[in-house]
Order: structure tokens, then sequence, then C-alpha cells
């Protein structure tokens, strides 16, 4: 395939413009505009670039196993050095407010919402009221920011992550929203933009309990754990509305409790974490979210040592 065509599909798939696309190349988007229309050639680091992300927007890139596990061995060497990263996070309050805002931001952006950051902010610290918003957008900010604050408090008492504590977050996360917040679904469902059958809503409470159970069983890798339960819980998709938030702070969860950082995934990516997510569920693969984790948990550090 040629880089023109590469060009193209990569911009396709991600949803991104030309400027996006030629900055996430590292070249100017005079020199990504004269690519796509075949009038030069690409220098060998911009094509190695091209390529990598081709195999990643196609999904076709492989992780090598010993490079996924010298990344699980970096978060597990971080996790000791660090020190209790729940206290840290609760003991901080730049830092809580950070976590707050940028999970708060980036998990509601992924399903859809239109607020920027800067107006995220404003919403969950300032009590601002946007008048050019819908209120919903709104409440699912507001609501989010106080799901995670209970969602680390519960944590912060050596409290275990179990049924009453998923559907109190849903039922946090949906208030004044939803009439079925803290409930589980009672029709079927299907995820918009994916080939991947949910389960019958009649079965969802025996899933869910066999999930929990698996959540809270002993696993020696737990980038590998927190994967295959975010997949398994998105494709049971137990509720009517609010499953990727609810799936996300699911994860956070596991992960805090093993002093791990929170994961950190940017909308920006969205596109990557629903292919990888997709290939997870459709072929049995796990590799590339456990790598997208892993990235996402390096993101989390980041706020912890205050690194932009």
């Amino acid at each position: 395939m040629k880089i023109a065509d590469k060009l193209q599909l990569i911009k396709r798939i991600a949803g991104i413009t030309q400027e996006q696309l030629a900055a996430k190349i590292g070249i100017s988007f005079v020199a990504l505009n004269s690519l796509i229309n075949n009038r030069s050639e690409a220098r060998k680091k911009t094509e190695e670039k091209i390529n990598e992300l081709y195999l990643e927007y196609s999904g076709q890139k492989q992780i090598p196993a010993n490079i996924l596990e010298a990344k699980k061995q970096l978060l597990i060497t971080k996790s000791q050095k660090t020190g209790n990263v729940l206290k840290i996070i609760m003991d901080n309050n730049d830092i809580l407010n950070q976590f707050i805002l940028s999970l708060t931001y980036n998990t509601n952006k992924i399903e859809g919402s239109s607020l920027t950051e800067n107006e995220t902010a404003g919403i969950l610290f300032e009590n601002t009221i946007l008048k050019d918003k819908t209120l919903v957008e709104q409440l699912e900010a507001k609501n989010h920011q106080t799901a995670l604050k209970f969602l680390f408090n519960h944590l912060a008492e050596g409290r275990l992550i179990n049924e009453a504590l998923i559907l109190r977050l849903h039922s946090i996360l949906l208030n004044s929203i939803n009439p079925d917040a803290g409930f589980y679904r009672r029709h079927g469902v299907r995820i918009v933009g994916a080939n991947v059958a949910t389960a019958n809503y009649l079965k969802v409470p025996e899933l869910m309990n066999n999930l929990i159970r698996n959540i809270q069983s002993k696993k020696n890798d737990i980038i590998a754990h927190g994967a295959k339960i975010h997949s398994n819980f998105e494709q049971i998709h137990p509720f009517s509305d609010g499953n990727g938030r609810i799936g996300r702070l699911i994860l956070q969860a596991m992960f805090l409790r093993q002093n791990l950082a929170p994961a950190l995934i940017k909308e920006e990516n969205k596109t990557l974490y629903m292919k990888y997510l997709n290939i997870s569920q459709t072929k049995n693969d796990f590799s590339l979210l456990e790598n997208f984790m892993c990235e996402a948990i390096m993101n989390g550090y980041k706020i912890i040592k205050r690194k932009p």
C-alpha cells in the first residue's frame, strides 16, 4: 500500500483533520499535504512513523511479549517507589483535583460530551453554569466528580469492589439523568459501531456476579486482569447507559487497590482504545489493550509526579 493510501486510511479511521495527523507524524501541514497528493516522497523517519500509525489504527500492530512484560515491570517498580498512591492522591488537593478534572473530562469526552477541559473545570470547581451547553452534559460532569470522590473514599476505607459499589457508582453517575440509575438494564441493547453482541438482559445479574468474583480473585498480572475485566464488563453492558464510564471507574478501582496510578485514557486516543477493546472481544487477543492500559497508567503517574 502506498504512503498516500495509508495516510488517507489513518485519517479516516482516526477521524482527525490533516493538521492533527501532521502533528501526530511530526511534520508540517504542507509536507503532509504533499505526501497525500503524491507530490513528494516521505523521508525514512517519516515513513517509519506513518507505518507505525497505520499498524496501530488498522489493528495490525503486534506487541512483542518481552516489551509488554518490561512495561509491566516498570509499572510495578514505580508502584514500589512511589509509596501509597491513594494516600498521595487524598493528601494532596492539587493532585486530587487534577485527577478529578482529567478523568472526568476525558471519560465524558470519550462518550461524546462537547464540554472543553476549561469548561469542565469551571463546572467542577467553580459551580459554573453554562447557558450554551446542555444541562445533561453539566450534570454528567458533576456526577462523575461525585462518583470519583465516593470511589476514592470507599477504597481508602479498605472496602471491596463489589456489586453494591458498582450499583452505587451508577446511581451517582446517572443521578437526575436516567430513571434506571443504580439498576441493571431490563431490555436488550447493542454497542453502536461495534460487531460485538451484548449479554441477554436476563443473564446480566448472574454474569455480573461472576465478574465480581473474578475482580476479587487474586491475580499475579494486574494489568492483564484489569484489561480482561474491562473487556468483559463492556461486553456484558449491564446498564442501559453509562457502561463506558462505569467500566473505567471499575478499572481505576482495580488498579488503585493494587497501588497503581489510575489509568488516564485520553479522549485523543479514543479510536485506538475502542479498536483494542474490540480486538480483545472478537479475537480474544488482549495484548494491545494491555499495552494501552500500561500507557494510560503512565499518564496517571505523570499527574502524581506533577508532570505536564
